[in-house]
C-alpha cells in the first residue's frame, strides 16, 4: 500500500479553516508523537467540547484527562487484564452483531489497518502486537474520557455523548492536533473507575487518545474514505 502522509493543518501559516477543512483534515490517528499538548491547548478543546448539543441541555458529560504516570497505569492495567480476558464493560459490544454493508466496512477497515503496519493475516503474533497498541494509546501523551450518568435505557445520553466526543475531536483537528475515539478501552470501565477513582454511577462508552500526529507512524499510512450519500440518505418532498 502506498504511503500517504497524515493531513494536519500547517497553523503557523494559516489560524483559521473552515469547518469543511476541519471536518476533511480529521481522521482518526493511530500514532503519536510523545511530545504533550500544553494545557492552555487542552482546556481551549475542552472549553470547544462543551458547546456541544445535548437532549434538554442536560450536558451529561464528566471528562477525565490522564496523562503522564498514570496514563502508564492505565496502559499497563489495560494489557494485564486484556491478555488475561477480564472484562469490565458497562455496555455490551459484540463485533459479530454486525451485517451486511456494516460488517463489509468493519472488514475494510481492518484489512486496511493490517496492511498498513505491515501484518499478514495469518501472522497471529503481529496482529495481536497491532490490537495491543490500542492500550498503548498509539504512543498519544493524553487520554480524554467522557464518562456519562445513567438515564433509562442509556439510548439518549448515548447520543449525548456521542455529539460531545465528535465535538471533541472536531476542535483537536481545528487546534492542528489529532485524536483517535476508541471504544475498545470501554471493555475495562471498572478497572478505569477504579484507578482513577471515578463513582460507579458514572458510566463509559469510549475514551479518545489526543496529541500531535506522527505522519511517519505504519498506522497513519491508510486513509478510508466514505460511501456516497446517495447509499444512506432518502429524501422526501
Amino acid at each position: 500500500m502506498e504511503k500517504s502522509a497524515f493531513d494536519i493543518p500547517n497553523l503557523e501559516n494559516s489560524t483559521h479553516l473552515t469547518f469543511s477543512q476541519v471536518l476533511r483534515f480529521r481522521r482518526s490517528c493511530r500514532g503519536f508523537l510523545e511530545t504533550p499538548v500544553p494545557d492552555q491547548m487542552i482546556t481551549s478543546v475542552l472549553e470547544d467540547a462543551k458547546l456541544a448539543p445535548s437532549n434538554c441541555n442536560t450536558q451529561p458529560w464528566e471528562t477525565h484527562i490522564v496523562s503522564g504516570n498514570k496514563l502508564k497505569e492505565l496502559s499497563e492495567a489495560f494489557l494485564r487484564e486484556n491478555n488475561a480476558e477480564r472484562f469490565s464493560p458497562d455496555f455490551s459490544f459484540d463485533l459479530g452483531d454486525y451485517h451486511g454493508r456494516y460488517q463489509q466496512r468493519h472488514f475494510n477497515l481492518g484489512k486496511a489497518m493490517y496492511e498498513g503496519f505491515g501484518v499478514e493475516r495469518d501472522n497471529k503474533e503481529g496482529r495481536r502486537e497491532v490490537s495491543d497498541l490500542n492500550y498503548k494509546f498509539f504512543n498519544a501523551p493524553h487520554l480524554a474520557i467522557p464518562f456519562m450518568p445513567s438515564f433509562g435505557d442509556n439510548v439518549r445520553v448515548g447520543g449525548d455523548i456521542g455529539m460531545y466526543g465528535q465535538t471533541f475531536l472536531l476542535s483537536l483537528t481545528a487546534h492542528g492536533l489529532a485524536g483517535i475515539p476508541q471504544t475498545s478501552l470501554g471493555f475495562f470501565a471498572g478497572v478505569i473507575r477504579e484507578i482513577l477513582n471515578v463513582p460507579g454511577e458514572l458510566k463509559m462508552l469510549f475514551g479518545i487518545s489526543f496529541g500531535y500526529a506522527d505522519p511517519d507512524a505504519p498506522g497513519n499510512s491508510f486513509k478510508l474514505g466514505r460511501d456516497p450519500i446517495t447509499s444512506s440518505v432518502t429524501f422526501h418532498q
